[in-house]
């Protein structure tokens, strides 16, 4: 089993505690308990995790999410939220930062062992092959992605909105969706969480054919 660098991102001292044991007897390191998202971008920065467990909720704000995409945009690990609501709004709230799990408080020491292999193993699969190329993608579908498609998929994978893919293709809100449209049909799914899902096993298909 991979032994990780855990930073902890939790404002509540009794559960970080609890967290913090859970994640020793696990066999893993903790490198800091964060109670504040300015705390954890300091932790990140001078201990570089391997791993990290989030909070979504500090007090009335979202700031799990936002430690989240700082860690999309500045580091390379895996990551996987704690909550105390497991509802569509939530996940609806949190997808774009392409966690790789989530686990409702309170919670059992299995539930977050088997949270942490099963964060471990996906990110595994994926991390090798964050440069994936079209002709990867299209060998394995019966209507191939256009050169467009497929650049809105890799922006899809980096978590980007619909109003960042249009600034940074210089085209409009209205076009990204047409051209998601068309990307959904292919990939045979019907959302964004399903399209990198599905990139994700195809990418996973060619690495281990």
């Amino acid at each position: 089993m991979i032994k990780h660098k855990v930073l902890i991102l939790e404002d509540d001292p009794l559960i970080a505690e609890d967290i913090r044991d859970l994640i020793q007897q696990l066999g893993h390191t903790v490198v800091g308990i964060a109670y504040t998202k300015e705390k954890a971008f300091e932790l990140l920065e001078k201990h570089h995790p391997s791993f990290a467990i989030l909070d979504i909720n500090l007090g009335d704000n979202l700031d799990g999410i936002l430690v989240a995409e700082h860690i999309n945009k500045h580091f390379d690990f895996p990551f996987i939220y704690l909550t105390s609501y497991a509802n569509q709004l939530i996940l609806d709230q949190i997808k774009h930062t392409l966690p790789m799990g989530y686990v409702v408080k309170p919670f059992e020491e299995a539930q977050l062992f088997t949270a942490i292999n099963i964060a471990t193993s996906n990110f595994n699969v994926l991390a090798p092959n964050k440069e994936f190329s079209m002709s990867t993608i299209n060998r394995q579908l019966t209507n191939p992605l256009t050169d467009k498609e497929f650049a809105i998929l890799k922006d899809l994978y980096l978590g980007k909105n619909n109003e960042e893919i249009a600034a940074s293709h210089f085209i409009s809100v209205n076009t990204v969706k047409t051209h998601l449209k068309k990307l959904y049909e292919k990939l045979e799914v019907h959302s964004r969480t399903a399209a990198v899902a599905s990139l994700c096993t195809l990418i996973s298909r060619h690495s281990h054919p």
